[in-house]
């Protein structure tokens, strides 16, 4: 499996940390960090990233997925318009997921009008513009949503989304059962002694 990450300056750390993580280290998967225009970001956090390539260079052929990751920038007038790149892994076939701020491009891209989905709220996606059309599929969940080949998830969500994805791509199991089970502990309701 090979996986396409795009960050953004000021992308979110958090978010497609788990994923790329858990990704190249338990199910070696080839992880690709793209940026637009292939120049170094800076995360929320302030970790400096070199991408390995720039993301209008990303051929969808080659890739299993495309994953974006949320990030301040999706809400100004500098976010990338990533449209022609979206509708390239779409039109293969192949995994496209968003998670905050980055389920934005999605919905300006018009993937979102026909399929379930959900992102930091409702209105949050409405400031995409009029290439968003898909108010009446959007699900008000707290965890992802896979409708196909999508899926998206608000930013307080990134253990559900790394398992989407995962299930998405065909590697539902035990292992990765327990391993979301895991980092989601702390979400778990305790029982009383």
């Amino acid at each position: 499996m090979k996986l396409a990450v795009v960050l953004t300056e000021g992308f979110s750390d958090w978010e497609c940390a788990l994923l790329m993580a858990s990704a190249r280290t338990y199910f070696s998967f080839e992880i690709v960090a793209a940026t637009p225009g292939g120049t170094p970001v800076t995360s929320m956090g302030g970790l400096r990233v070199t991408p390995d390539m720039a993301a209008e260079k990303l051929d969808a052929g080659t890739f299993d997925g495309l994953i974006l990751c949320g990030g301040t920038i999706w809400e100004t007038s500098d976010a990338p318009d990533l449209s022609a790149l979206i509708h390239a892994f779409h039109d293969k076939g192949r995994l496209v997921a968003a998670i905050c701020g980055a389920t934005l491009a999605i919905a300006r891209s018009g993937l979102l009008n026909h399929v379930a989905h959900t992102s930091n709220a409702a209105e949050f996606l409405s400031s995409a513009g009029a290439s968003y059309q898909g108010a009446t599929h959007y699900h008000d969940v707290p965890h992802a949503v896979t409708d196909g080949w999508i899926v998206t998830a608000p930013g307080t969500a990134p253990i559900t989304f790394t398992a989407a994805i995962y299930k998405a791509l065909g590697f539902a199991s035990d292992q990765l059962d327990y391993y979301i089970k895991l980092y989601g502990a702390e979400h778990q309701a305790r029982t009383a002694p």
